[in-house]
């Protein structure tokens, strides 16, 4: 029996170039000051790479491989928990679509191949939304969100 699927897709504007777009989502040292975390690989099609939480504990968040990187406007990524890393079936597809729109970029994130669900597919749905603004807030204001903070005490 096939397993059910959902998808999820994210569009934002930035008033930045692809090519900063591209880095922002490719770079560790740039992904780690918006996202708390480093997408670490050579993005070389075939290729692993590893989403790995900043700091101190530089923990292995999430696993997968490069499908296709085409700088400055696409990278498409298999998408797992390290846990779940050897069952391909588990995996689910990320795809990064950037454009030049007049003097901004649009960027589309599409989540898909995702198992109907299951949790992954439910931490993606507050995720992505966070992550996305704090990319945008950090390419045009040099300040990504703390999307990763703790709530202060009142």
């Amino acid at each position: 029996m096939a397993r059910e699927t959902t998808s999820f897709v994210y569009v934002t504007y930035i008033l930045s170039t692809p090519e900063k777009v591209f880095e922002a989502i490719a770079r560790p040292e740039i992904t780690r000051r918006y996202w708390g975390h480093e997408n670490v690989s050579d993005w070389k099609p075939g290729s692993s790479w590893e989403h790995v939480r900043a700091g101190g504990e530089r923990t292995v968040k999430v696993v997968g491989k490069v499908v296709e990187a085409t700088p400055p406007t696409r990278l498409v990524i298999t998408w797992a928990a390290p846990g779940q890393a050897a069952d391909p079936a588990s995996h689910s597809r990320v795809t990064f679509a950037i454009e030049d729109c007049e003097n901004m970029v649009r960027l589309t994130v599409t989540h898909d191949e995702l198992e109907a669900g299951s949790d992954m597919a439910k931490t993606m749905t507050k995720g992505w939304p966070a992550v996305l603004s704090s990319l945008k807030s950090f390419l045009e204001t040099g300040r990504g969100l703390d999307i990763f903070g703790k709530p202060k005490a009142a």
